[in-house]
């Protein structure tokens, strides 16, 4: 079999996963070739778990070493674009871990250089390969729902205590990670949401900033979405609910959906809402209901299916499951959501203003005084992919 030659820039928590997944054959059209990172710790871990594979502590250095076909980046979040401008401007095809970057400004700027490079990029966006979020994706694209009424969307099941906070210096901090659980635990279901929805036109959020942890960034969000086309949407999120959700529930002309685990349970209009309004003269009536429950078993190997994907799209031509071009769709509703949160005014997504976002940003950096402490039992990985 052909093998994509593949380089990992960060041999962090991702990194590492993404490398033993290739080691024990899970991903077959991927030969690990090369792994970089600038902690020395990490090059003897390196050397202990895949001792053919090349080290380097600079990723230009990897990028030209002419070893690879392709960079899968797994670096702290700013990092992100500046690296696959690099590794475009080089030649190379790229795979960049979520998010795409932390501000809108930057991701432009990283896909226009993938447009120019005509390499392929793509987007670690695993959850696209979820078999339950495929097969909502299908009943919608097919039309089983009619138009939808309103989506609401509870993930609160990204619990996280204060230790993981004070677990790294870079963490929950503006300077170092962007932001709290929208950069961090969040971008997966932004895209799923604009990936099964689309992106909404405006978006006002109530957002707590260090309310439940010793944090400068978001830790509760509240979001209202709302759609050119009538759709309304809430988002909640936390990261301090335990036990936490993670329910989907849609509203739409042929009934409801709820999305719960590994179940999809749609409660069946007989004849849509619309129709029946139109047609029906009962005072109190309401549309029969057939309800269909669908169990679907979820693959737990999401990051090497992906990764894949991928690598046959660099083989092979064939089309990417999450082209990396499009990791500034959820984060311009993550983007959207901070900038409402800062200025209690609701966001237009279509005249997104990007610059005052990054304005904003800069701002909250500069004038932040939070003083990190960090967990010595996890230990300070400062200065690490």
């Amino acid at each position: 079999m052909e093998k994509m030659k593949l380089g990992i820039i960060g041999y962090g928590n991702m990194g590492t996963s993404h490398a033993r997944n290739i080691a024990e054959g899970k991903v077959p059209n991927v030969e690990l070739v090369a792994i970089c990172d600038i902690d020395p710790a990490r090059k003897e871990a390196c050397a202990k778990n895949h001792p053919q594979v090349a080290f380097f502590d600079d990723h230009e250095s990897l990028m030209k070493s002419g070893l690879c076909d392709a960079v899968l980046i797994a670096v702290p979040h700013y990092d992100h674009p500046p690296m696959a401008i690099k590794a475009f401007e080089l030649g190379l095809n790229v795979i960049v871990e979520k998010p795409a970057g932390v501000y809108t400004k930057q991701v432009l700027e990283m896909n226009e250089a993938a447009k120019k490079s005509g390499k392929v990029f793509g987007i670690m966006y695993n959850q696209r390969t979820n078999r339950v979020y495929q097969r909502l994706k299908q009943m919608i694209d097919n039309g089983e729902l009619g138009h939808i009424k309103r989506i609401t969307w509870i993930v609160t099941s990204w619990y996280r205590c204060q230790a993981y906070h004070n677990s790294s210096a870079w963490r929950s901090r503006w300077e170092t990670e962007g932001g709290g659980t929208l950069i961090n635990q969040n971008p997966h279901q932004l895209d799923l949401w604009q990936w099964l929805f689309g992106v909404p036109d405006k978006i006002y959020a109530k957002v707590a900033f260090g309310k439940y942890y010793d944090i400068e960034v978001e830790d509760e969000v509240v979001a209202f979405f709302d759609y050119n086309n009538g759709t309304i949407g809430q988002y909640i999120t936390s990261t301090a609910e335990a036990p936490g959700t993670n329910r989907l529930e849609i509203a739409c002309d042929m009934g409801k959906i709820i999305v719960e685990g590994e179940t999809i349970s749609f409660q069946r209009n007989v004849i849509s809402e619309r129709e029946w309004n139109r047609t029906s003269k009962s005072i109190f009536g309401k549309p029969k209901t057939d309800t269909v429950t669908e169990t679907i078993a979820v693959d737990n190997d999401q990051h090497s299916n992906l990764l894949k994907n991928y690598a046959s799209a660099v083989l092979n031509g064939t089309s990417l499951l999450a082209p990396g071009e499009e990791g500034i769709k959820g984060l311009t509703i993550s983007n959207a959501i901070h900038l409402s949160g800062w200025t209690g005014e609701t966001v237009d997504l279509n005249n997104f203003p990007h610059d005052k976002f990054y304005e904003m940003l800069q701002d909250k950096i500069a004038k932040s005084t939070f003083k990190k402490t960090v967990n010595k039992v996890h230990g300070d990985t400062r200065g690490t992919y």
